[in-house]
């Protein structure tokens, strides 16, 4: 079963706040995660969205118009997903990817932008693996 968004039927964008409180534990990785891609990919471009209140506000990084991760807050936890092109999946089953991590892109949806990866990150020890993700997308 999917973990829900934490804001659905929330209104309004979630402030800082909203968000320490939702991600609980999670927190310290969701903004180790902010912080690195800023750092050292120069990924600065951060837009809340909501496509309706029944699925909640989703954080999109950019480099101006790419879209490079959306982060989805949820209780406790938090999802980060992916569409990765083919070279970009193509480069990321070159690297040395954990096995769950490979069974996903096996599994994945394939869109006509890409294929799809979602993960769920519960900590920082879940951040190596999105952080590999993204260098690649972002050299991709």
């Amino acid at each position: 079963m999917d973990i829900p968004n934490a804001f659905i039927g929330m209104t309004t964008q979630p402030t800082d706040e909203d968000v320490s409180k939702a991600l609980g534990p999670s927190a310290p990785a969701w903004n180790e995660f902010l912080d690195w891609i800023a750092e050292h990919h120069s990924v600065t471009i951060r837009e809340w969205n909501s496509y309706s209140p029944k699925h909640g506000w989703s954080l999109r990084l950019k480099i101006k118009k790419r879209n490079i991760v959306y982060l989805s807050p949820c209780d406790g936890c938090f999802r980060v997903a992916f569409i990765l092109g083919d070279k970009a999946v193509a480069a990321a089953r070159q690297n040395k990817l954990s096995k769950p991590l490979i069974k996903l892109f096996d599994e994945a949806t394939h869109y006509p932008e890409g294929t799809g990866l979602r993960l769920l990150v519960k900590g920082t020890k879940d951040l190596a693996q999105i952080q590999t993700l993204a260098a690649i997308k972002l050299a991709n």
